[in-house]
Order: C-alpha cells, then structure tokens, then sequence
C-alpha cells in the first residue's frame, strides 16, 4: 500500500513531538492512543495528555488495523503484507508475540470480554478468530466480499462491513458462525458500534451514506447522507454523537444520534482515514496519510488545533478504552445465560463470550 502524493502541509503543533522512549509503568496507560504507520511499519503511542509521540514500536510488515484488549493491556495489530498479527504489551511497549493469519489481515477488534480477537481477510473472505490465552487461530469464519473494517460488540456478537458485497455480516462469537447479513450502502468502509450497544453505524464510501443498524433486529434503522467518500466512524463515549471522516470535502461529519442528522462538519485537510476519540473526550484523532501525520481536533470547539508527526502512511488508529475491564470481571455472566440488549435497557453487560 502507497501513500497519496502529497498535496498540502500541515501547520501548528500540539506541544513537543520528537518521539521519546517512555518508562513503562507497572500498570497499563490509560490515556493514550496508538497510530498503525503503514509504511514505516510501526506503530506510534501518543499520550493524549500532552498529545507528545512517547514510543514508536515495529511490528509487521504494513500495519493497517490497531485494537486494544479490555483491560489495555495489550494492543492487536493487523500486519497486512506480512499476514500476521503483532501482539504489543502496552507497559512494556514491546510485541510479546506474532500470530499468523490467513490471507491480508486488514480490519481487527477485540471482543468485548477479551478473549478472543477477530480479523478480517480482505482476499480470501473471511474473518480469522484468534483466543488471547493461547495466541492462535482457532476458527475461520466464512463472511461476505472483501470484509475490510470490523466491530465487535458487548451482546456476543461482531459486525463484519464486506466492501464487496456491500453488506454487513454478523458473527456469533458463540458458534463463529455468520447469524445476519444486512444489506448497507455501496462499499461499506468504516463501522463501529455506539457505547450504549444499541446500534452500529457504517460508513458508505460508495454511496455517501452512514448506515445506522440496530442490534435489536439486525436491521438498518436509517440512512443518513453525508459527504463524499465516508470512511471511519467513531462514537462518543455517551452515544450521543458520531463522527464519520470524509475525503470530498475534507473533514469530519458530526451526526446527531438522536435525529441521525449531520449538524456540523468540521474541516480538516489532507487524506484522512482513521479516527478515535481519545479516552477523556477531550480530543479527536485523524489519521492524514498524505502528510504522516495525526490531526488534533477539539471535541468542544469542533476545531483542528495541532498536528502530531507520526510514522509514514498512518493508517488506523484506536485510543485506549476509557474504563478498562480487567480480566476478573470478563466472566460476570453465568455460563450459557444469553441476554439482548432490549433486555438491558442500553447497558454493557458483563458477558462471556465465545466460550
């Protein structure tokens, strides 16, 4: 995968940003946020405190898809040219282990009780299933066309957007088996599910579109314009807003999820891909692929404040998880009890998945 060519510059900086060499904390970072550098094959730790680059990490050969486990712990990186998975100790900054995987890995999420990881492959259609005790492929999941981005969600269940098909495809993480295919809009780029667990949105890069699916019914709900060429969706940490990168013009929308209108859209120039809240809320993140860089945007004044220098070709980007889950309350659920989200009144559950 190449950069675009270069076509503008990026100005102001967000405080220093000459990448440094961390102390590794006893514990996990918790506000931090870590950028997939297609092209320099590694993998930047920007602390959204400072907003300074604290680490760059190699990992495999380019780096497209970043995740982090529950308790952030550790961070899961798609390796698209190599077909591995890099596994990053996020105190130690180090890759403790490389998976591989079947065919381009490209889209990845960690399950919402962190024992499994989920992988997309772009080539051969499918979506490998990885148990985080063991570091190893336990299951493929046959899934639509060129599955590109994926989410996974608390209800056992992980959404799968097929560029190809333009459809989304619905894992039980019970069975790994495929329980759902809803029909979206054309090439189904980005999809990342709201914290209140009751929808999943999807952006069109074909047809302008953001697809709003409820997890209820596995249907889509609403269709809501945007500008050309959406491609990430992020979703603030309250449900509330979402925030969908588009290339023509270029910016963020923001999306009212209440009304599922776009009411503002925030300009911000270069190739924009990826993007995350960081876990405080205070800032946005938007990868520029053109410009190896990360644009810092406030989520109060809806403005681009800096720029951050990353590595080459920044691609996907995740922060850590607002609250981290350790590991002694993934198991809340009994096992075999199954509860929907109507049940649960918009409420993470404590669930059990795919055990």
């Amino acid at each position: 995968m190449r950069a675009l060519p270069i076509m503008v510059a990026l100005v102001v900086m967000v405080g220093p940003v000459t990448p440094t060499t961390a102390d590794a904390a006893d514990t996990p970072p918790n506000n931090v946020v870590y950028v997939a550098n297609s092209q320099s094959d590694t993998v930047s730790v920007i602390d959204a405190t400072t907003n300074e680059v604290t680490a760059s990490i190699p990992v495999g050969d380019n780096p497209v898809g970043v995740a982090v486990a529950p308790d952030n712990a550790h961070v899961y990186v798609a390796n698209s040219q190599s077909d591995t998975v890099s596994v990053i100790d996020a105190t130690t900054r180090e890759v403790t282990a490389t998976i591989p995987v079947s065919g381009s890995p490209i889209g990845i999420d960690v399950s919402y009780g962190g024992t499994r990881v989920y992988v997309t492959d772009v080539r051969k259609d499918t979506v490998s299933v990885i148990n985080t005790l063991t570091n190893r492929v336990i299951a493929t999941v046959p899934v639509g066309k060129n599955p590109f981005r994926i989410t996974a969600i608390p209800y056992r269940r992980v959404y799968v957007a097929n560029q190809g098909s333009d459809t989304v495809s619905v894992i039980s993480t019970l069975t790994n088996r495929v329980i759902a295919t809803v029909l979206v809009g054309k090439n189904p780029f980005g999809i990342r599910f709201a914290p209140n667990g009751l929808y999943v949105y999807v952006a069109n890069q074909g047809s302008d579109t953001v697809s709003v699916i409820s997890t209820r019914t596995n249907k889509v709900v609403a269709t809501i314009p945007v500008s050309s060429a959406p491609s990430r969706i992020v979703v603030s940490a309250d449900s509330a807003l979402v925030y969908v990168t588009t290339l023509i013009p270029e910016g963020v929308a923001v999306i009212d999820a209440r009304t599922n209108e776009v009411i503002d859209t925030i300009s911000v120039e270069g190739a924009h891909f990826g993007i995350t809240i960081s876990p405080d809320g205070t800032w946005l993140y938007v990868t520029d692929l053109e410009a190896d860089s990360v644009s810092v945007i406030s989520t109060r004044t809806r403005k681009v404040v800096g720029v951050i220098p990353v590595g080459k070709s920044p691609f996907g980007i995740r922060a850590a998880n607002r609250v981290p889950r350790p590991r002694s309350s993934y198991r809340l659920a009994p096992t075999g009890q199954t509860t929907s989200p109507g049940e649960l009144g918009g409420k993470l559950p404590g669930v059990q998945d795919g055990e």
